[in-house]
């Protein structure tokens, strides 16, 4: 089985296994790891903030860093298929009190105007006031799509004229960064909260990490703990974080050749399906066309392939270190073949 459901699947290699054995560690609940100490301060100082929290998830890091900026009964404005919005179980409601609204946009870009149009600082006493605009780098259900940069730049600037906070769920910044060689500083700066996650493309176990300014991180520590998610001797998976960021970091790219490469054997099947210009990063969103997603999935796994169904009639393919070029262009002729509705050769 060619398993393309997510990048997340990755595992420790053993070169990172060794790396978390040998990791001394402290508590973390009194701040007292030392490797956690170590990338939190070395992630935040990467992407141009203060401060940094090591979360066990990426919705952890999501769900504190939007409560930082948007109180209860306020909102929190972002793309229909944002992951907050889709992907999160409704955390940020039933947990913290926040609405959301959206835009919907194609493939996660929204242009300024359409976000300007939307926001509502001060609603009055009638209506949600806007709080703050979250933005995803790259952007998964868009089909891994690389945010521009000017484009980020312009919709920073509209937040901090209207007076609203701005996050990034950069769970995938990492790729963002490969594909375009735009600093992740550069990135960061734009931002006054952003989450980053270790264990998708960069292969760690476990874990994410929420940036923003010092006295933000204080607060999000705190409720981090109110919410059940203190834990203790965390250093073990901070230092496999680390290992990733120091050798699995420059590999990126490697998946997004691969799933190039898969895309491309997908179009010649079933032309359709793929907008091979909108491939850019490790993820290849497809059209089902008159089959459902449910059908394709069971059919590629059939063939030998795992995706996921990400909408009725969409389905989803992500590249990883486990799964090689050669791999990933096998699998894009299987799946072609199932798109195009075909017996594979």
């Amino acid at each position: 089985m060619i398993d393309l459901r997510s990048d997340t699947l990755t595992r420790p290699t053993p070169g990172m296994l060794a790396a978390m054995a040998a990791a001394p560690v402290g508590d973390d609940v009194y701040a007292e790891d030392p490797t956690v100490n170590a990338l939190e301060a070395r992630v935040a100082a990467l992407l141009g903030h203060e401060a940094g929290l090591f979360c066990a998830t990426g919705s952890l890091a999501n769900l504190l860093g939007v409560w930082l900026l948007v109180p209860p009964g306020a909102e929190v404005v972002c793309d229909v298929r944002a992951h907050i919005a889709r992907a999160e179980m409704g955390a940020h409601g039933a947990l913290h009190g926040v609405t959301m609204r959206t835009w919907d946009s194609r493939d996660g870009v929204a242009d300024a105007a359409t976000i300007e149009r939307l926001i509502t600082p001060d609603a009055g006493p009638y209506l949600v006031s806007t709080a703050a605009v979250a933005l995803e780098n790259t952007h998964n259900f868009g089909g891994g799509t690389v945010q521009p940069f000017a484009h980020l730049a312009e919709v920073s600037a509209l937040c901090r004229d209207a007076g609203v906070g701005l996050h990034l769920d950069g769970a995938r910044l990492w790729n963002a960064h490969v594909a375009t060689g735009v600093a992740l500083a550069d990135y960061g700066r734009l931002f006054d909260t952003v989450n980053v996650c270790f264990s998708k493309g960069l292969g760690a176990p476990v874990g994410s990490m929420l940036v923003s300014s010092r006295q933000n991180i204080a607060r999000a520590r705190v409720q981090r703990k109110r919410l059940g998610a203190g834990w203790r001797q965390a250093g073990v998976l901070a230092a496999a974080a680390g290992y990733a960021l120091d050798h699995h970091l420059p590999r990126l790219g490697e998946d997004h050749v691969a799933a190039a490469a898969f895309a491309t054997e997908v179009a010649a099947a079933a032309p359709e399906a793929v907008r091979l210009g909108a491939v850019t990063t490790n993820i290849v969103v497809m059209d089902t066309g008159r089959q459902t997603a449910a059908e394709v999935v069971a059919a590629a796994s059939r063939a030998g392939v795992a995706l996921s169904a990400v909408g009725a009639r969409q389905v989803r393919g992500v590249t990883h270190q486990e799964v090689s070029i050669d791999e990933a262009t096998t699998a894009g002729r299987l799946v072609g073949a199932v798109l195009a509705g075909v017996p594979a050769a």
